[in-house]
């Protein structure tokens, strides 16, 4: 059976949350509810969509609805999970989890989740209301006018002639003549241009700045008037016949063009300040014992070397 998500990532997400099973069993105290739906069970135990919207976390939110989407992927997600937490539970039956480093996992494992939760409130307590962060997006805007300067563009396509002999020159001078005389440019385009990429879409190149192409192909195309047909311009590629299609002044990006990336960075910045404040006022609490720090680095530093 085939997935769209990988099967080494799935692995991965739902190998976490199955040895945390125990540790969230102890995070969380669900208030009275509606009890989720069961999705897998067996020998005593049960997965549920809480489980699976749980380890849905931990795949990326772009890909995420489109894998949980298909009932397939929700299928193997839970029946890794039952087996995971049934792992669990015959490890917990021969008092596996009593050893001292099984502990110190379960710690270091149940601190992670209580964490990421506590930051998450963190983030949600510092985030600005969606006035306040236009706001501040427009200020940015207005304060910082270079950071949406827009250089001249200009939008043209080309058929190129590979080769930089007579015979190509020829080729190309023969082009020129027959798209002055009203020729059809894009289907020339498709059946003549040794450019590909472009060819299929009848020679256009969309709109570019400077220094985004050899510099003998920039002057040409930036020299040309609109709708004006280039005469050979040869580069290391060929010969070009350029046609300029329209043109875009330098000047600044609207605010509606940048609003949303403003906000979001606006949002992004004040949830890392407040992070910040909260890690600093938590280290005031506490100090590293450099000493201890230095003893157990000289005994890993006395271990033989893995093979």
């Amino acid at each position: 059976m085939q997935f769209p998500f990988s099967r080494h990532v799935l692995r991965h997400s739902l190998l976490g949350l199955a040895l945390c099973a125990p540790v969230l069993a102890l995070a969380a105290q669900p208030a009275a509810a509606a009890s989720p739906a069961v999705l897998a069970s067996g020998a005593g135990v049960s997965v549920t969509v809480d489980d699976l919207q749980a380890d849905a976390q931990r795949i990326p939110p772009e890909v995420r609805s489109g894998l949980l989407a298909r009932p397939q992927n929700v299928s193997q997600i839970a029946d890794n999970l039952l087996v995971r937490r049934l792992m669990a539970q015959k490890a917990q039956a021969q008092g596996l989890d009593k050893s001292a480093s099984a502990q110190a996992a379960l710690n270091v494992a149940r601190d992670k989740i209580l964490s990421d939760a506590w930051l998450a409130k963190i983030d949600a307590d510092n985030t600005p209301s969606a006035a306040a962060a236009e706001g501040q997006a427009r200020n940015i805007y207005k304060a910082h006018p270079e950071r949406f300067a827009v250089e001249e563009q200009v939008h043209v396509r080309h058929i190129l002639i590979a080769g930089t002999d007579d015979a190509a020159r020829t080729q190309a001078e023969k082009l020129v003549v027959d798209l002055r005389g009203g020729a059809d440019f894009a289907a020339l385009a498709k059946e003549r241009s040794a450019d590909k990429g472009s060819a299929a879409r009848g020679g256009d190149l969309g709109f570019f700045g400077k220094d985004k192409m050899v510099p003998e192909f920039e002057q040409a195309a930036f020299a040309l008037k609109k709708n004006e047909i280039s005469g050979p311009v040869q580069s290391k590629f060929g010969f070009h016949v350029l046609q300029l299609l329209d043109r875009k002044p330098a000047g600044q990006q609207a605010f509606a063009e940048v609003r949303d990336a403003l906000v979001k960075e606006v949002i992004e910045q004040a949830q890392a300040e407040g992070r910040v404040a909260a890690a600093n006022a938590i280290r005031k609490e506490f100090k590293v014992d450099e000493a201890a720090v230095q003893a157990y680095s000289q005994s890993q530093a006395a271990q033989p070397k893995a093979q």
